[in-house]
């Protein structure tokens, strides 16, 4: 009898779980979003109940038993630790003190019994991204992912796998600094990340930037625009849309966005020299036109050397709904494998 087994990926995010379930062979059984009430306002207990809701809601809907499952590929927004542990300081997606310090990976685990593999959401679509671009040759290549969100997250692969550090921090791409000079308009404040820091890549691409440092600013650039007077958190989150439509205003805060993933695309070219760069969060749910725009300009601020410009390749990172519980299934495929 040919081995049948498969594995299952759970996203875990503040408002939903996504649920997905890879075969041995390599093919998804889902190819679509299935999502759920995540519930991790309510704290640990419930929010892990929900993550086995999850499963057992997904392998009802593929018709697959539960004897099959050999092990569950978890994500969760960050930070947390390498093995699965929310930060001592909590989150944004986990800001209550029973989070805190809380070991989700291990809790998920017993519910279950199960092996659970943990991944922040950030290298589960990095690794997605990854495997999906280059298929059966994943473990020739290495390739960096910055997904602009509400912050900036993405992850590093080297070999297909995900490079995570000692603490689990490796691939915090958000919070690397990067050159200013050029970037910034002649008179405009240096950005500052939620952090503390200064000037790192996170302060301006990212809805958070875009909200404290970038649209203050070009309102006063571009006096009576409609979003002055919208608030500002609301306002920030029309840019996309007026970006799309070609709004000067909104294009000179993508441009700048996208000058500021090139420049850490840069420094990555510097110290990891990827095979592939990759780009994802709200551009990629943008309409073909606007996103082929931004990532033609990432790629314009990204300096490689003519050797690298050979070899290195950029794209979206494809399937982003489903990116995440994708990841997740293919990292707990691969520690799980004989």
């Amino acid at each position: 009898m040919p081995d049948t087994w498969v594995v299952v990926g759970l996203d875990n995010g503040g408002t939903c779980n996504n649920a997905t379930v890879l075969d041995s062979s390599g093919k998804f059984l889902v190819d679509r979003l299935v999502e759920i009430p995540s519930r991790v306002t309510e704290g640990p207990e419930i929010a892990v109940g929900a993550l086995a809701e999850a499963l057992d809601g997904i392998l009802a809907l593929t018709g697959v038993e539960r004897s099959r499952v050999r092990a569950v590929g978890l994500d969760t927004p960050g930070p947390a630790s390498a093995d699965g542990v929310i930060s001592s300081k909590g989150a944004t997606n986990f800001p209550q003190p029973a989070w805190w310090g809380f070991d989700v990976r291990t809790a998920l685990e017993e519910r279950l019994g199960l092996p659970v593999v943990y991944n922040n959401d950030g290298n589960a679509a990095a690794l997605y991204a990854h495997h999906a671009h280059f298929g059966m040759d994943a473990a020739k290549h290495s390739s960096i992912s910055a997904i602009v969100g509400t912050g900036l997250g993405g992850g590093v692969i080297e070999s297909g796998q995900v490079v995570r550090g000692a603490a689990g921090m490796a691939g915090e791409l958000g919070h690397v600094h990067i050159p200013m000079q050029g970037l910034l308009d002649e008179g405009q404040p240096l950005p500052m990340c939620n952090c503390g820091f200064g000037a790192d890549a996170e302060s301006v691409a990212s809805l958070t930037g875009i909200a404290a440092n970038l649209l203050p600013y070009w309102l006063t650039r571009f006096p009576g625009h409609e979003l002055a007077s919208v608030p500002v958190l609301e306002a920030a989150k029309l840019v996309r849309s007026l970006g799309e439509d070609g709004d000067p205003l909104a294009l000179k805060i993508f441009e700048q966005q996208a000058m500021a993933l090139g420049r850490l695309f840069t420094i990555a070219a510097n110290f990891t020299d990827p095979s592939a760069y990759f780009v994802g969060g709200g551009v990629v749910e943008t309409g073909p036109k606007f996103r082929e725009w931004f990532l033609d300009k990432v790629r314009e601020h990204t300096v490689l050397r003519e050797e690298q410009q050979r070899v290195a390749s950029f794209a979206l990172v494809p399937d982003l709904d489903m990116a995440g519980a994708r990841g997740a299934a293919i990292a707990a495929r691969d520690a799980s494998a004989p």
